[in-house]
């Protein structure tokens, strides 16, 4: 809202003592002038400690749809998993499971056809105990009208070319959770894939069929603990702490990685986002920093909004009535601060959500409350559908004791975000 200020082509502000003086004429242009400085305001990115407060411009969003998934689905005819998480009962089922689980949603891609390809994580938590987890992206469609989401298919992973130069876990060369932890996909122009690895952290290449093209990509200077290339050395990365979000450049000519985690040396929680050339496949240089509101906070995804804008999910690392920080930040490079970070504007808050409808439940507020929330895409400038990543059969932010449902919402911004229409390629 526009208070006590004077507007940029003259007319007195509003609240200006001698406004009750002034001609109908001027009131009217005085009250326009003020209608079209609230839509015309600028973006919290210019206002840092608006930002940093989590009082943004954009108000508070609004659940328009949703639908889910149950935890305990398998891919039709596929292999057991789960046979290195013991025996005991995890939120109410038993390990092992009868086939691979469609869970762990960490990237999502659009297809155009209303359909979205989504890509499964490292399988169970860790390298050690997802050997048996195949890495693969699904294929779904989510209905909102009957509350479901449908698999239409999807492919799983593999180096059948042998690009990948250190042994992976199968003979097959199928990719399994032991040999990766992708976190992040992109769909290329080309109709290829890019996958944002945290063992790494690599950048990955495959075809249509998830068929590696090329070897692994390697972050100069930058290596995890699961990094196979480490041969004694110290790494300089948390663990499975690499790229947890990948956007692409509107124009389709560079990746912009993010990681999860501090690189050691930088401050505590700055995360670096890079940019690599697709043409040349390689790092250009060029690195920014998006700065946690919290070090004990992660990201969980981005996608680009425009040359310079990116959307980019903020977490806590809690669930259910516990979960505080929720959040989707406008992430802007051009820094106009000057702090030497990302600017942050509040788009939504995930734990705030207005539901007059009831879509989610009881009518009111809508919480989307899981540990992990790591699949943002834009659906139309003011609607943004957001996924959870269930952890199967880990979290229960839902509900306690039972396994999270993999939940896909959609939400109504208060304002448009002027996307680049290239978004929607």
């Amino acid at each position: 809202m526009v208070t006590g200020r004077r507007l940029a082509f003259g007319i007195p502000s509003c609240g200006a003592p001698n406004v009750p003086r002034m001609k109908r004429i001027t009131i009217l242009m005085c009250a326009a002038a003020v209608a079209l400085g609230a839509v015309a305001a600028p973006a919290a990115a210019d206002d840092p400690g608006a930002a940093r407060s989590g009082h943004g411009s954009f108000g508070r969003a609004t659940l328009t749809g949703f639908a889910a998934l149950p935890a305990q689905t398998y891919v039709p005819g596929s292999e057991p998993s789960g046979s290195k998480l013991g025996s005991a009962p995890v939120n109410g089922i038993t390990p092992p499971f009868p086939g691979q689980p469609v869970q762990g949603f960490s990237g999502i891609a659009r297809r155009g056809d209303g359909s979205f390809d989504v890509l499964s994580d490292n399988g169970f938590g860790n390298k050690a105990n997802s050997s048996d987890f195949l890495l693969r992206v699904h294929q779904v469609k989510p209905d909102f009208s009957a509350r479901t989401v449908r698999v239409l298919g999807g492919f799983n992973l593999s180096d059948p070319k042998g690009f990948v130069p250190f042994p992976l876990t199968r003979a097959d060369r199928t990719l399994t959770g032991s040999d990766f932890d992708v976190e992040s996909i992109v769909r290329d122009l080309d109709g290829t894939y890019w996958f944002g690895d945290e063992f790494g952290p690599f950048l990955l290449h495959a075809d249509e069929q998830g068929r590696l093209l090329e070897a692994p990509i390697e972050l100069p200077g930058v290596r995890a603990p699961e990094n196979p290339g480490l041969k004694g050395a110290q790494p300089n990365l948390g663990s499975s702490k690499g790229f947890e979000g990948m956007a692409r450049s509107v124009d389709g000519r560079t990746l912009y990685p993010l990681l999860e985690g501090t690189v050691s040396g930088d401050p505590a929680g700055t995360l670096r986002m890079q940019e690599f050339d697709l043409r040349t496949r390689a790092y250009t240089g060029r690195r920014w920093t998006y700065r946690l509101d919290d070090p004990s906070h992660a990201i969980g995804d981005m996608i680009a909004v425009d040359r310079h804008r990116f959307l980019v999910i903020e977490r806590d690392n809690l669930q259910g009535d516990a979960a505080k920080v929720k959040r989707v930040y406008l992430a802007d490079t051009r820094d106009r601060d000057g702090d030497g970070a990302l600017d942050k504007t509040l788009v939504a808050d995930l734990l705030d959500l207005a539901d007059p409808k009831g879509l989610g439940g009881a009518s009111g507020t809508f919480r989307f409350p899981f540990q992990t929330i790591e699949d943002v895409i834009i659906l139309d400038d003011h609607t943004l559908g957001l996924l959870d990543d269930n952890n199967f059969p880990f979290s229960n932010g839902r509900t306690p004791g039972k396994p999270d449902d993999n939940e896909f919402i959609t939400i109504r911004l208060t304002r448009g975000l002027q996307a680049d229409h290239r978004v929607y390629r």
